[in-house]
């Protein structure tokens, strides 16, 4: 990685420290805190909430027609969620160690903090969970493949690719043949590949 590659990656991070930073100062506008990983908001914020909260037949028959017909379909993607969750897991569980990559902490990741939201109806909980979900494992499924790739193939691709992980600006260039085969000695003196 070149320095000012380098230097742009370290600048990256840097301002999301500061994003982080101010993200946390907005959290404190809405006098909440989290104690022992619980979220715990001020008393008469949880009333004001309580008060706000939408009744659970007037949101349900306020909802449009196209929206009830089109849930069956967004809940039926559970199933490719719950076997993608399985899989990833399971794979980082058996070849990670073999490979001495750092696992990737699910909970890191996926996370139901909504339902303590006292404004949230039950089927809107429920529906924030549901996001919370698959959100939260297709991040934690990109992290894994992240370290896979960076592990077994750290060659970035020719043409510019949206979304990429975050170990990508550190991978060798496309074409760069002789840093790959550099790579590949220092790491196969390092460790032995399978």
């Amino acid at each position: 990685m070149t320095d000012t590659i380098s230097e742009l990656v370290s600048r990256i991070r840097s301002m999301e420290e500061e994003l982080e930073q101010e993200l946390e100062r907005h959290r404190r506008e809405f006098r909440y805190h989290i104690k022992r990983g619980r979220v715990i908001f001020e008393r008469e914020v949880r009333q004001r909430h309580q008060v706000l909260r939408r009744k659970l037949l007037s949101y349900v028959a306020g909802a449009r027609p196209l929206v009830v017909v089109t849930a069956p379909v967004i809940y039926s993607v559970i199933f490719p969620f719950v076997l993608l969750d399985l899989f990833v897991t399971l794979y980082q569980a058996i070849c990670f160690p073999v490979y001495g990559i750092k696992k990737v902490r699910r909970a890191d990741f996926i996370t139901f903090d909504r339902k303590h939201l006292s404004y949230l109806n039950g089927l809107e909980k429920l529906n924030c969970m549901y996001c919370s979900y698959g959100n939260g494992l297709l991040a934690y499924s990109v992290e894994i493949a992240g370290r896979t790739e960076k592990y077994w193939c750290p060659i970035k691709h020719a043409k510019r690719m949206a979304g990429a992980h975050r170990y990508y600006p550190e991978f060798l260039e496309y074409g760069d043949a002789e840093g790959y085969h550099q790579r590949q000695r220092s790491s196969d003196t390092a460790t032995t590949r399978p």
